[in-house]
């Protein structure tokens, strides 16, 4: 059963938290290779991936530690329930605000088009963000700016009127005007697909060039970058001779990764979860136009507004899941069930309901409304903001260094 918006308004007042826990399996088929992330180890390290001891309980309830490795972290799945709400706004089907700096208009930087707190590491809180213009000031000295630096737990109104994807993801306020002691907003939807019960494999690789090239004398690296037979037109004045691989020409010898090799898993879960005992440490003791909200009208907008971030977060898993899970090359996913949530309470109680991306957006409008009617309603749209002339400088020249460093490799 689909859930509705009067049973969301009493689990955000009564319940821990809801859940969704989905079993996957490579789309392969169960048993085939799928490979992880890797990441930066000593070269003295078994493998690259993040493995670890996990505890798995079986259903006779009896536990035991299994190798696991993380398929896609907590902060890579924050990307991807990120991009489903920001695919939904794009499409019109959602209204959230936002907050974007805009770099289209600028040349040799129009493809990164507008940036908003959505897309950014660090939510409205970002150096983009802050390092542009809101109108003729910086954007922490404009209206907005001034509001979301001073938002608190305790007060977080203008955060949930203009950037409510800082309190479901987020936030630190580390580089405003209070430095570290800005104000720090806990995630309040936190998600990883992990894969468990694992074995690593091995990972081979060779190539065959078509057309035969082998070692030759005379190849150089020109100051360009480019690759020249003309001795003279070397970058070095004793210039060392290039192999054909280093130009992207002739065989690549046959060789094996054991450190990323892959790994094969007895079971993959993409697991979810919304705290709602975090939404209730939020308080809204200002409406949107910064009058007091007081006794019955603020408990009305308070379960409001927290239902609609429940709601946004809600949104958000079931329209990554409807995405798929196509999470880099050689690590594509597929679902073993159709999509369910738990709502878990105080006392252990669970209530499972079923939401599509759909019917949780439909929710979101409902829950939006209700806080709206009373007195915190979302800012509509995207409000716009300017790069400064040094961002767009700096931003400029790191496209440049970037193209020079990959033509010297």
């Amino acid at each position: 059963m689909p859930l509705g918006f009067d049973r969301l308004l009493d689990h955000v007042s009564e319940y821990a938290g809801i859940r969704s826990v989905s079993a996957l399996e490579p789309l392969a088929g169960p048993g085939t290779k799928v490979f992880p992330p890797t990441y930066g180890v000593p070269d003295s390290a078994e493998t690259k991936y993040a493995v670890e001891k996990r505890v798995v309980r079986s259903v006779d309830g009896s536990t035991e530690r299994v190798d696991s490795v993380v398929l896609n972290s907590v902060a890579a799945q924050a990307h991807d329930l990120s991009d489903a709400l920001y695919a939904a706004t794009d499409s019109g089907s959602l209204e959230l605000p936002l907050i974007g700096v805009n770099f289209a208009e600028f040349d040799g930087l129009s493809e990164f088009g507008l940036i908003t707190d959505l897309q950014s590491p660090h939510r409205v809180y970002d150096a983009i963000l802050r390092d542009s213009l809101d109108g003729e000031v910086p954007f922490r000295f404009g209206a907005i700016g001034k509001a979301i630096t001073d938002a608190t737990l305790g007060n977080a109104g203008a955060l949930f009127v203009h950037s409510p994807s800082a309190l479901l993801f987020g936030a630190w306020d580390s580089t405003g005007p209070k430095g570290g002691r800005g104000t720090k907003f806990e995630r309040a939807i936190t998600s990883e697909i992990v894969a468990t019960d694992i074995a690593l494999g091995l990972k081979t690789s060779s190539r065959i060039d078509p057309i035969g090239i082998e070692r030759v004398a005379d190849v150089y690296r020109t100051k360009s970058g480019e690759w020249t037979l003309n001795k003279s037109e070397a970058a070095d004045k004793t210039p060392k001779p290039l192999r054909p691989s280093e130009i992207n020409h002739g065989n690549v010898t046959p060789s094996i990764d054991e450190r990323a090799g892959g790994i094969t898993a007895g079971a993959i879960e993409a697991t979810t979860v919304i705290s709602l005992i975090h939404l209730r440490r939020l308080r809204f003791p200002i409406d949107a136009q910064g009058h007091p909200l007081q006794g019955e009208q603020r408990e009305i907008a308070e379960r409001a507004a927290r239902a609609t971030l429940a709601a946004l977060g809600l949104a958000a898993t079931a329209l990554a899941f409807e995405a798929g899970f196509d999470l880099r090359s050689r690590c594509v996913l597929a679902p073993t069930a159709e999509q369910t949530f738990e709502a878990v309470g105080r006392s252990g109680v669970v209530e499972s309901f079923s939401l599509t991306g759909r019917e949780a957006l439909e929710l979101v409008a409902e829950a939006s409304r209700a806080a709206a009617d009373a007195g915190l309603g979302w800012r509509p749209g995207v409000h716009e903001l300017t790069p400064t002339p040094r961002l767009v400088d700096l931003v400029r020249r790191s496209k440049e260094a970037a193209q020079a460093s990959s033509a010297e490799d």
